[in-house]
């Protein structure tokens, strides 16, 4: 288990809540251990499209999220550097797994509390590259989306479902935290990526197991045209099959059906109980009132 020990180094901290500055590549490592980061792909490159459907696991190497225009479509998906060419995959189609490699403790600084206690473990995916951990970031380097977007786009998180906690923050100057969201407070939590560019963070979840994350992105072009999508990160954490994230969420998977069944056996047995009863409730009213009018006559 590796020890989180933040890097004294400088980072620029974002410049506003809504505007997160395109942060050199080369900037501080947040764990004592991390390589040196890989160059990441540039909007230059030669950018394939998977087909829907075309489902995939990444548990090492490069991705980002961000928009792109898809035949005039504003959308939100992952870019996925570890193909070749590198591709751009819905996220529906994509498990980002953090595997056992990415697991730290707490430091026993109160700076990272946000993390838990001090020698508690968490899984983080890392601001820098660190080998055999996978390395997520996000951009907005998409040549359509460079040329048409106005200023900068909005990032939201709007819905965290998973059996801990979610934390995404900078590592800042001397090492300070900047925590982007928090899946414990309320949402929607926003942030703002700057046009033509390309940012890591830290990635934190505090248990295993599977974590869908909702989000948003929305920007304006020039002439004030809304663009929005939304969609939903697919994590796997720990050592589980990572596979299993495909799975629909429990909110529309089989406890809903069994809440039906039960919801629908109740109903049923209500309806028995009411077919049984009411013809009976009848005879003895039909009964009594035979009895009523023979004590008249």
């Amino acid at each position: 288990m590796t020890t989180f020990t933040p890097h004294r180094s400088a980072i620029r901290r974002p410049t506003s809540r809504r505007s997160v500055a395109a942060v050199p590549v080369v900037a501080a490592s947040v764990l004592a251990l991390l390589l040196g980061p890989a160059a990441p792909g540039t909007a230059a490159d030669r950018v394939g499209v998977a087909a829907p459907g075309d489902r995939t696991v990444v548990g090492d190497g490069h991705v980002d999220l961000g928009p792109r225009f898809d035949r005039g479509r504003w959308a939100v998906e992952i870019r996925d550097d570890t193909a070749d060419p590198a591709t751009w995959r819905a996220p529906d189609d994509v498990v980002l797994q953090v595997g056992d490699a990415a697991r730290i403790t707490v430091p026993d600084d109160r700076a990272f509390a946000f993390l838990g206690e001090p020698g508690a473990r968490v899984w983080l995916l890392p601001q820098v590259q660190r080998e055999g951990v996978l390395w997520p970031g996000w951009n907005s380097q998409d040549p359509e989306v460079a040329a048409t977007v106005d200023r900068e786009v909005t990032w939201q998180l709007t819905g965290v479902r998973g059996p801990g906690d979610f934390v995404l923050f900078l590592n800042g100057s001397f090492g300070t935290p900047t925590v982007l969201f928090d899946g414990r407070k309320p949402l929607p939590q926003e942030t703002g990526i700057e046009l033509n560019s390309h940012v890591h963070g830290n990635w934190a979840f505090t248990r295993p197991g599977t974590y869908l994350l909702d989000v948003r992105m929305t920007a304006e072009d020039k002439d004030g045209t809304h663009y929005e999508d939304s969609s939903t990160l697919r994590f796997s954490v720990g050592p589980q099959d990572p596979r299993r994230a495909f799975a629909p969420p429990p909110s529309a998977g089989p406890a809903d059906g069994s809440a039906a069944l039960l919801r629908w056996g109740a109903g049923g047995a209500l309806a028995v109980v009411a077919a049984v009863v009411t013809p009976l409730v009848r005879r003895r009213l039909r009964d009594r009132s035979r009895r009523q009018e023979g004590t008249r006559t």
